[in-house]
């Protein structure tokens, strides 16, 4: 009685079984190292400390030309608070630097006014443009796409989830700069230049009106920045951020405090 051939493998069995005959399983292995399903993951570089500190001061003479417009609380200085809380959060979390520290420096790369209606693009143009700059000055090609995804998810307006550590850590720098001390002069930097009232004097802290953080900046606390520091993602993030959240609720005590107008019932 003629049989079929038998074609199968028994890996497990450590032989394959091939027309009835056996053979090692050495040959098959030899044969799948020749033509191998999917290509071995590369090593991604790791930068020495000395070529950090030289790829570091390219980031901040690229932030340097850059056009950051007139707004105080997106300077020079607010980089390099996001890049120095960046690298901290970085070495916390145990992530790469290759990614989190390019990706902080030139997180704001193109300015858009925050009233301006093309503001949730901004991070997304930065993004483009960050990528335009690392691959002129030849930045490792395997980093370019998180770096470029850790831009364009820091944004509060884009409202893009971050889907690397790395991204959750430049956001997290980022919205740290708006709370705590630096918060709130950020804060009022922006309102003054958008010439916005400090707070309503009939009812300061909106217990009974609804919230407008467009007439008056002391709602915007309310409106979004104690929002902000709910959203942080790192465990480090979250820790600095209830401490500067604390600051903040401290701050509204006392404003409220000396405009007599208690922010808290007796």
């Amino acid at each position: 009685m003629h049989r079929k051939p038998r074609y199968f493998a028994r890996i497990s069995g450590r032989q394959i079984f091939k027309n009835g005959c056996v053979k090692p399983l050495i040959s098959f292995i030899i044969k799948e190292m020749a033509n191998p399903s999917a290509p071995p993951n590369p090593t991604l570089k790791k930068f020495t400390d000395e070529e950090r500190l030289v790829w570091e001061q390219k980031f901040e003479l690229k932030v340097r030309e850059a056009d950051l417009g007139s707004d105080p609380a997106h300077d020079l200085a607010h980089f390099r608070r996001v890049a120095a809380t960046a690298k901290q959060l970085c070495t916390e979390e145990n992530a790469r630097w290759e990614v989190v520290v390019p990706a902080a420096w030139m997180h704001d790369l193109v300015n858009v006014p925050k009233n301006d209606p093309k503001r949730s693009l901004a991070s997304r143009l930065s993004g483009q443009e960050a990528l335009k700059f690392l691959r002129s000055e030849n930045y490792p090609a395997e980093f370019h796409a998180e770096i470029q995804h850790a831009i364009e998810a820091h944004s509060y307006s884009a409202q893009i989830d971050p889907t690397t550590i790395e991204a959750s850590i430049v956001q997290d720098a980022d919205r740290l700069d708006g709370l705590g001390a630096i918060g709130v002069a950020r804060c009022f930097c922006v309102a003054g230049l958008l010439k916005r009232s400090i707070y309503d004097s009939v009812d300061p802290f909106g217990k009974a009106r609804a919230l407008d953080d467009l007439k008056f900046t002391v709602d915007h606390f309310y409106v979004k920045l104690f929002k902000v520091a709910e959203s942080l993602r790192t465990h480090s993030g979250k820790s600095e951020g209830a401490r500067r959240a604390q600051f903040m609720h401290e701050f509204l005590d006392q404003l409220g405090a000396e405009i007599g107008s208690p922010l808290h019932s007796e």
